[in-house]
């Protein structure tokens, strides 16, 4: 697993464990249940980190493939998916080179991952291969603000914070990169809130995309509250 040494940030998966469960408590736990909810078959989650979103899988999933990079947080998932109410594969791997074959998911997962992932292009163009052609992608992450100061603040502090936080980008507008991916979304839905205690509430947008066939049309988008 020589390639995986870049993806791994030891400090950063031991602080996210611990806070993790408070992130779940403040309204993380809830939106992941909101993500994941009606999925069915075979589902891709990418970036799976210390498996929270496992006990949300719907009965309705038959397996879902999980992959991880970090060596701690995958060994945290394994032992999530021993309690998961689906069966859960975990497996080593990133983003931009999923270990899978082509076209074998009918559900992919991104959750609070593209953020982080060093190029969205690629990660996305995985994501795309690895689903059917009439496959979903259901996605839960954290953006850059419309707010214009609050965006620029994110744009000033994004380089610092990245080094620090296991190369989460708090600037990323991932809707667009789906898009330019090749997906039109279905759904989409933008929020603000605040994950931890002391920190400011940040954009989230969660929504499906499916990959595109044909013309682009419009999301049903929900008023923005960030």
């Amino acid at each position: 697993m020589t390639e995986l040494s870049a993806f791994q940030h030891p400090r950063f998966a031991r602080m996210y464990e611990r806070i993790s469960a408070e992130s779940e408590r403040r309204g993380t736990a809830e939106h992941r249940d909101h993500a994941l909810a009606g999925l069915s078959g075979r589902v891709i989650e990418v970036g799976a980190g210390n498996g929270l979103n496992f006990a949300h899988y719907p009965a309705t999933v038959t397996e879902v493939v999980a992959v991880e990079p970090d060596h701690h947080l995958r060994e945290l998932a394994a032992r999530a998916a021993e309690s998961a109410p689906v069966p859960v594969r975990v497996l080593a791997g990133h983003a931009a080179a999923l270990p899978v074959e082509d076209a074998g998911f009918d559900a992919a997962v991104a959750s609070l991952v593209l953020c982080s992932v060093p190029d969205q292009r690629a990660a996305l163009a995985e994501i795309r291969r690895v689903l059917k052609p009439d496959g979903r992608l259901r996605f839960f992450e954290h953006v850059r603000s419309q707010n214009s100061w609050l965006g620029l603040l994110e744009d000033a502090v994004t380089p610092m914070w990245s080094r620090i936080g296991g190369g989460c980008h708090l600037n990323r507008d991932t809707t667009t990169a789906i898009r330019a991916a090749g997906f039109d979304i279905d759904t989409l839905d933008r929020f603000a809130y605040a994950p931890l205690r002391y920190f400011p509430a940040f954009a989230h947008t969660l929504g499906q995309a499916r990959p595109r066939t044909s013309t682009p049309r419009d999301a049903t988008t929900a008023e923005p509250r960030d």
